[in-house]
């Protein structure tokens, strides 16, 4: 593919990520794209065998943002309790993802709309998920041995509530419009790492997030 054409698709791609990010995958039409981008339909289909595979390139692209937005960054922090607060901290700012704040996770929205549908999107965000949390419960583990984190801590649990955070915070935030998410999400996270931090051997350094 030329120059153009990589850029052309990764034009269409960044915004067919927004699109989900409001809408969803069901909300994702060929049509609508093509014409919010200024191409014709049969031209941006050139660009993807199906709009499966368009679907498919919109949620490898949102995983590697994530990559990029969280885990890398997140992964740079020391090892144990600064590490873990600096995915969870991340995690929740990246869950919107559009300045305007009309974005959400799309992850979440995936696991909504894909839960009881068989087929290669819903494999490939269940793996991608399944990554993530397993991501999350290795650096509480992490925390564990550094002892930032109470020695009988399970780090699955960890992350099974961590992720109960999140999905509070994307009820409170995108559906009900809640105005105290922000302090409410901080407030869970908190708890949820003191609680971690409840007879670890050595001091955890700050609980508050980044």
């Amino acid at each position: 593919m030329s120059a153009k054409g990589e850029e052309t698709r990764h034009q269409i791609v960044n915004h067919a990520v927004h699109t989900v990010a409001r809408g969803g995958f069901g909300g994702l039409s060929i049509g609508v794209l093509a014409r919010e981008l200024g191409l014709s339909k049969s031209g941006l289909f050139a660009h993807f065998r199906s709009k499966e595979q368009l679907q498919l390139s919109v949620l490898a692209a949102a995983e590697q943002r994530f990559l990029d937005q969280v885990v890398r960054p997140a992964l740079s922090k020391p090892r144990g309790a600064p590490r873990v607060q600096a995915l969870l901290g991340r995690w929740m700012t990246h869950a919107t993802l559009d300045e305007d704040g009309q974005g959400g996770c799309i992850f979440v929205g995936a696991a909504t709309e894909l839960d009881d549908r068989l087929g290669a999107l819903r494999d490939a965000a269940v793996e991608a998920q399944n990554a993530w949390i397993g991501t999350l419960a290795r650096a509480a583990a992490i925390a564990v041995q550094e002892g930032h984190f109470a020695p009988d801590l399970d780090p699955e649990q960890f992350a099974f509530e961590a992720y109960g955070v999140l999905l509070s915070r994307h009820l409170y935030s995108r559906f009900l419009h809640h105005p105290s998410v922000p302090a409410l999400t901080l407030r869970a996270l908190d708890d949820l790492l003191t609680r971690a931090a409840a007879g670890a051997p050595h001091p955890q350094p700050s609980s508050e997030p980044s």
